[in-house]
């Protein structure tokens, strides 16, 4: 399979949990039968962790946007941004892989709304995600979407298991501001 400018090859040893990892970012999605870790750290964005525990192959993507305006015009070519094309990826890739579409299992992540004043872009991914999996006929295990902080996912392909760290945002202290800010700094 030609995996393309969407395939994430950006590794290093996780001290954490003491093995090879794999950190994906916006319009990127990783594979792999080989126990690698995969992470990636999501706001209104959503992560789709796909996997057959059976066969231990899975992978997980990380997209913008739902679709794109060209996504009917140009099936296959698009980009992995948006969830239509990160999900066909991911499945041929982990199907690619050896994994079995009647084992695969879903979990998805993300869509928080980060940012005060702003469409909820997020809610629009997640329901985009889950109506994907529903039509494709493929399991969703777990969900954890929306809500207001970003959070860190840490997917083992080989088992399954995801581990979710919610960042939770912290202002900063006001005399910690105004000695960073002094009246110099303010024309």
């Amino acid at each position: 399979m030609d995996r393309g400018r969407s395939f994430s090859t950006n590794s290093y040893f996780d001290r954490v949990f003491a093995t090879k990892a794999v950190k994906i970012l916006p319009g990127e999605y990783h594979a792999s039968g080989d126990g690698t870790l995969i992470t990636t750290v999501l706001g209104s964005c959503v992560s789709v962790c796909l996997y057959d525990a059976v066969n231990g192959i899975g992978g997980m993507n990380h997209y913008m946007l739902p679709g794109d305006a060209g996504e009917r015009v140009k099936p296959g070519n698009g980009s992995a941004r948006y969830g239509i094309h990160a999900m066909k990826l991911l499945v041929e890739h982990v199907l690619e892989l050896g994994a079995v579409r009647a084992c695969l299992e879903a979990k998805v992540f993300g869509a928080g709304r980060v940012m005060d004043g702003m469409s909820d872009v997020g809610r629009q991914n997640a329901e985009f995600a889950l109506r994907y999996l529903r039509e494709q006929k493929i399991r969703v295990a777990a969900v954890d979407v929306g809500d207001t902080f970003p959070r860190k996912i840490c997917f083992s392909p080989a088992s399954g298991q995801v581990f979710v760290k919610r960042i939770q945002n912290q202002a900063l202290p006001p005399e910690l501001f105004q000695a960073l800010v002094t009246d110099s700094d303010i024309d």
